[in-house]
């Protein structure tokens, strides 16, 4: 048993901007209890971008972009508009958001957080996808109070994709070893007991500059800003040649805190806060080199430029 910290479990039992239902939050009221039930929830809403023809859907081109949604409000705003049913009612797949993994970690934190259960987005890699390869992916992280621990839940495995992928373990609680955080993959590698070269998306090697981006993007989603898996800031950006010893012992010591559970906490929002080379900046760049700027999600209030 873990002794956790109260500042912790408070910090992340509270809406954050971007999972925020906004004036959605009463269709939240309506939903089942239980971590099986609100993944099925959050499946029946939400079809990915690369799963869609197993489910027998093309997505048509108008609809292609629909993953880049940010915050729960607008999405919620989009599944209305698709089928304006209860959310606990599954749609067919015409009817569904188009989303991928981030979708259905951020939808399925927000329905927690709304109950009041300390839940938070974690982003890393994924050794279910294929043998001896681990695939970028975000999970949702959820505290059991019963048990006094966090655990890993990935609300993307529905029945069709754990019998396509011969899943056998409980993916609302997933084994440690099923899925690395960005902070345990970083210090694996780089104490060379993994390859970096087994980490990546897709069949794109990715090395340890995409460990590092899953590393800075993990670090935000534990202070509760839960961006993009693709947008880009900080130390995320650059080749391996242009970081500086300081700026390797700062991602090493920030890998380590989040390795350090709620003992690390303070810690890490702390470092999170005062070191830009981490924090989330009002405008990001996304891999496709435009930039988007957080003011809509903000409602133009500069003042909530604090919550990033």
């Amino acid at each position: 048993m873990m002794n956790p910290s109260k500042d912790a479990l408070d910090f992340h039992a509270r809406q954050s901007f971007m999972t925020d239902p906004g004036i959605h939050a009463e269709r939240f009221s309506e939903l089942p209890d239980g971590i099986p039930a609100l993944c099925r929830v959050v499946q029946g809403l939400l079809i990915h971008q690369y799963w869609a023809g197993a489910y027998g859907y093309s997505i048509p081109e108008d609809r292609a972009s629909e993953y880049q949604i940010r915050d729960v409000s607008s999405k919620l705003n989009r599944i209305i508009e698709l089928d304006d049913h209860l959310l606990h009612e599954a749609r067919p797949p015409e009817r569904r958001i188009v989303g991928n993994c981030r979708d259905y970690a951020v939808l399925l934190t927000a329905m927690l957080r709304h109950k009041g259960i300390p839940a938070r987005t974690r982003c890393g890699f994924a050794a279910y996808f294929r043998p001896g390869w681990y695939e970028d992916h975000m999970i949702c992280e959820v505290w059991n109070a019963d048990e006094e621990r966090w655990m890993f839940v990935d609300a993307q495995l529905d029945d069709l994709q754990r019998e396509a992928m011969r899943i056998v373990f409980d993916p609302c609680d997933l084994p440690r070893d099923q899925f690395l955080p960005g902070g345990v993959a970083w210090l694996r590698c780089r104490r060379g007991e993994m390859d970096p070269n087994d980490f990546g998306y897709g069949d794109t090697v990715g090395g340890m500059p995409n460990i590092r981006g899953n590393l800075i993007r993990d670090i935000a989603f534990l202070n509760r800003v839960e961006i993009l898996g693709w947008d880009s800031w900080g130390l995320i950006e650059g080749e391996d040649a242009d970081l500086n010893e300081e700026d390797l012992a700062l991602l090493d010591q920030a890998a380590a805190l989040t390795l350090a559970g709620d003992d690390g906490f303070q810690e890490l929002r702390a470092l999170y806060l005062r070191d830009m080379r981490l924090r989330v900046p009002p405008v990001v760049r996304r891999s496709d080199d435009t930039t988007f700027t957080l003011e809509d999600i903000l409602k133009g209030d500069p003042s909530l430029a604090k919550h990033l």
